[in-house]
């Protein structure tokens, strides 16, 4: 991995989502690897390189996940869980991107150790600032600690 090389997982099912996250963290020219995927099995298995992730390293692990809650076959919430639970993927940055405003999802995500909690705005030109913000944010200025 080179040195300002940025790699984002993106775990989103809605496909509408997906492309408006896509298109404004490409516009912006904020990563320089998207890995997308559309469910939470999907996801663990990216971050623990299982399945069909069996071949990738996990000492280059993504610079932030960005990730929906209400994923199918394993939850956001499940999902966070499990980073956080393992040495491995603990200090991974996660941005938690949902259309749920509810207050137990918020609670329960910091509980877990979500590092931001973002509801999704429903007009496009504002879903796309904030996806440009918490990009520049979490991959431009923050400073993670090497894995």
């Amino acid at each position: 991995m080179t040195l300002g090389y940025i790699e984002l997982l993106l775990a989103e099912d809605s496909p509408t989502d997906r492309e408006l996250t896509l298109l404004a963290l490409r516009s912006n020219k904020l990563a320089n690897q998207i890995h997308v995927v559309e469910d939470g099995a999907e996801a663990l298995d990216f971050l623990f390189a299982r399945g069909a992730y069996a071949n990738r390293q996990l000492d280059h692990p993504p610079k932030v996940i960005l990730l929906d809650l209400k994923l199918p076959k394993i939850d956001g919430i499940e999902v966070l869980r499990q980073v956080r639970a393992h040495p491995q993927t603990a200090h991974i940055p996660v941005v938690i991107l949902t259309s749920s405003a509810e207050e137990r999802d918020v609670v329960e995500s910091y509980h877990l150790g979500v590092n931001s909690y973002i509801v999704k705005p429903v007009d496009f030109e504002q879903f796309s600032q904030v996806v440009r913000q918490l990009g520049l944010y979490w991959l431009l200025l923050n400073q993670s600690p090497l894995p």
